[in-house]
């Protein structure tokens, strides 16, 4: 892993103000310098929100992103490198990352819902218990983001819904971007899995689009599937694509990526896992691939970087 380094003189400072001086962090958020989101530019943002779902398995290690201090090292590797525009996370880690000094000229997206805890009963009745709209507003982050799995064999999905309508229309009315996440989702095998045909997310795409009193501040996040010049004509909306585990490779996955990027309305990428806690383990040549497709240099096939994600 190259790029910037953290030391444990950093750790042990980060420590000692979140324990003695909690004021501290509304303070480093409030000096970071911002950038627009909406400038006309494309996205490239790191997605770091999954822990605090319980979500922390990488391929088969189960705890892999279990350990704190090796995430914030990935993360400030990531954000060092040319072409990073943000990230994306719950409070814990964008308040990490603030008192770090990792946040300027960045665009700093907040997490919403993270209740729908991986492979439990009430998954699907995904609860808002991080960001909230005012929590955003408050620290000066640039968008929230919110996660609506749509599963039409559980009841749980309707508080979803209807939470993620309201989400919209508050952040709407304070002009702040809201990125939706939709899925098409069933219970196989006693977990829950996302339909990635063509015609699931576009039908998801429907759903998300008409969310909320107005939809002049929702932004999509969409995966990359099958004939995704049918799945992006489903929308006039901004997107974002966004990465997930990989079962062909971070090459495969490039390859994909560079082909849907061209599309109408994509703005960019908002990828984790994939990127980071690469095949291999060199988190800033992952990161560099994929800033190259966002910000225009073309990698072809032969551009090769590592076997897996």
């Amino acid at each position: 892993m190259s790029g910037a380094h953290i030391g444990l003189a950093d750790f042990e400072r980060l420590r000692e103000r979140r324990a003695n001086e909690p004021g501290a962090i509304a303070d480093a958020l409030a000096a970071r310098r911002r950038r627009s989101m909406t400038d006309g530019r494309r996205l490239f943002i790191v997605a770091a929100d999954h822990p605090a779902r319980g979500a922390l398995r990488i391929g088969s290690e189960a705890l892999a992103m279990a350990d704190r201090y090796d995430l914030l090292e990935r993360l400030a590797c990531a954000l060092s490198r040319p072409g990073v525009d943000g990230v994306l996370g719950t409070p814990d880690i964008i308040e990490d990352l603030a008192l770090l000094g990792l946040l300027d000229d960045k665009v700093v997206v907040g997490s919403m819902n993270r209740g729908g805890l991986r492979g439990a009963v009430f998954e699907m009745d995904d609860r808002f218990t991080s960001y909230d709209v005012e929590g955003v507003l408050r620290d000066g982050l640039d968008a929230v983001k919110t996660l609506l799995r749509v599963n039409l064999a559980d009841a749980g999905s309707a508080a979803t819904i209807e939470a993620n309508a309201r989400a919209v229309t508050a952040a709407a009315a304070s002009r702040l971007p809201i990125m939706v996440e939709p899925f098409m989702s069933e219970w196989r095998d006693g977990r829950i899995v996302n339909d990635l045909t063509p015609a699931a997310v576009m039908t998801s795409i429907a759903i998300a689009a008409g969310l909320g009193s107005t939809s002049a501040y929702t932004w999509l996040k969409l995966p990359v599937v099958d004939e995704m010049e049918r799945v992006m004509a489903a929308t006039t909306l901004p997107t974002l694509l966004l990465g997930g585990e990989s079962q062909t490779g971070l090459d495969g996955q490039l390859e994909r990526w560079e082909r849907a990027l061209a599309l109408p309305g994509v703005r960019g990428l908002m990828v984790g896992r994939s990127l980071i806690y690469p095949h291999g383990g060199d988190v800033a040549a992952a990161v560099d691939a994929a800033a190259a497709l966002v910000h225009g240099r073309t990698i072809g096939p032969g551009a090769k970087i590592g076997a897996g994600a």
